[in-house]
């Protein structure tokens, strides 16, 4: 399978995850965004925002090679519909960016920084591949913050103790 095959599969498997990303972030109303589980955790806004931005990052590797986060924006958090259009963007980018990239592209270097340090440097389409495990493990944390919160889980592989599909 050559690189361009493979984004078609990442393309794929970011359609069939989004919707039950979506069934999440949907159901997170803004007063319970400073919800901590342990005061090393994240707070469950920025965790719900990190899980919304993710495919952002995608578009961003293969069109720019490189994040920073010392210079990263974050999108201004505020209220479930303005995130969930966030969110729709950003994986709307990801999808048009996988489905543009060359071949020859997809082999070039992508960078994750902090404020100039480089951290990791890898070939784009192994990036690319890695980010989407990365944003699956997330969406998995906020599916745990929910439950903590009685926020019910949708089904995402199969039923949920929510949603028992029958």
């Amino acid at each position: 399978m050559d690189g361009k095959q493979l984004c078609e599969v990442y393309i794929n498997e970011i359609r069939a995850e989004s919707t039950a990303t979506r069934k999440c972030l949907e159901r997170i109303p803004e007063s319970v965004y400073q919800f901590k589980p342990h005061e090393k955790s994240m707070e469950m806004g920025y965790l719900t925002l990190l899980v919304a931005e993710i495919p952002k990052w995608i578009r961003d590797m293969i069109e720019d090679s490189i994040i920073d986060f010392a210079t990263y924006k974050h999108f201004q958090l505020s209220t479930t519909d303005t995130l969930l259009a966030h969110y729709d963007e950003n994986l709307a980018g990801a999808i048009r960016s996988l489905s543009g990239i060359t071949a020859e592209s997809l082999q070039k270097p992508f960078e994750l920084k902090n404020g100039g340090q480089l951290l990791f440097r890898a070939p784009k389409l192994e990036s690319i591949g890695s980010t989407i495990n990365h944003w699956v493990h997330h969406r998995g944390q906020l599916t745990v913050y929910m439950r903590l919160n009685d926020i019910a889980v949708p089904s995402i592989y199969g039923p949920s103790a929510d949603e028992k599909g029958y």
